[in-house]
């Protein structure tokens, strides 16, 4: 499991209202509670009415994050993404078997899980750093208590881990997408990916050797999402790749379904 960055991040809490929830995370991820109209580190965890929000006094970072399963871009892509026809869920497989058993094992802000739970799957998230689980587990709680999101967010488990610690997972789909190193174009990245970055991180051993446990784990498949124009994961060749405009989906079957 990765340990939190603790010079870098503190909670912060300027809202009494949210006092015993901001010591509660504070003491979950050992670091420091800031109170009062200003917080001490460049990155801050801070609850609200809109939920666990993630910020910093970066300027080039813009905004604070969250994770929302109920509105803004998961809303969008869940009523209009194109269901079982976008690239992901033929990636999967789910045209061929709607109600696979799917392991997400770099969760990061659950987006991709959410839509593959969305169209059937039964999926397990695994994050390992302890700052994302929490967002995610946020984004979660009060995505099931939304009428329109709570039939979905009861496909999905979420566990804070590291994947290949899980010995005993066996599933029919690993599914990874793991953090591309920044390049020169970073800016262009979009905000939660700069964020995730600053926070996560990207270890490319670690990526060469998750690819292995996955293949090891799965039943049917590994998916591998990667930047359109990035070499592949682990110099592994893909039975085939669907392939966008920015990304693509490389596809490593072991049998059919």
């Amino acid at each position: 499991m990765t340990v939190v960055n603790t010079p870098e991040l503190s909670v912060w809490c300027p809202d009494a209202l949210y006092r015993e929830q901001s010591n509660q995370l504070a003491h979950a991820l050992s670091i420091g509670l800031c109170e009062g109209s200003q917080c001490v580190t460049p990155f801050y965890l801070q609850y609200s009415a809109q939920g666990l929000l993630m910020g910093t006094e970066l300027k080039e970072l813009g905004n604070p994050i969250r994770v929302d399963f109920v509105a803004g871009a998961n809303a969008h892509r869940r009523k209009y993404g194109g269901g079982k026809h976008q690239d992901i869920a033929k990636a999967v497989g789910v045209p061929k078997k709607p109600h696979l058993r799917l392991l997400d094992a770099t969760a990061g802000l659950g987006r991709d899980a959410f839509v593959l739970a969305s169209l059937g799957c039964e999926v397990t998230l695994i994050e390992r750093n302890p700052v994302m689980y929490h967002l995610l587990q946020d984004g979660l709680e009060r995505a099931a208590g939304h009428p329109e999101t709570a039939g979905i967010v009861e496909h999905m488990q979420l566990i804070l881990a590291d994947a290949i610690e899980q010995k005993n997972q066996q599933v029919d789909v690993v599914y990874l997408d793991p953090m591309f190193p920044p390049t020169q174009k970073s800016a262009k990245v979009k905000k939660e990916l700069r964020y995730l970055h600053h926070i996560v991180g990207y270890d490319a051993v670690g990526a060469e050797a998750l690819f292995d446990w996955a293949f090891a784990v799965a039943k049917n498949r590994v998916v591998v999402k990667r930047p359109r124009l990035a070499p592949t994961l682990a110099n592994r060749t893909p039975t085939l790749a669907l392939e966008g405009k920015s990304g693509r989906f490389d596809v490593y079957v072991k049998s059919a379904f």
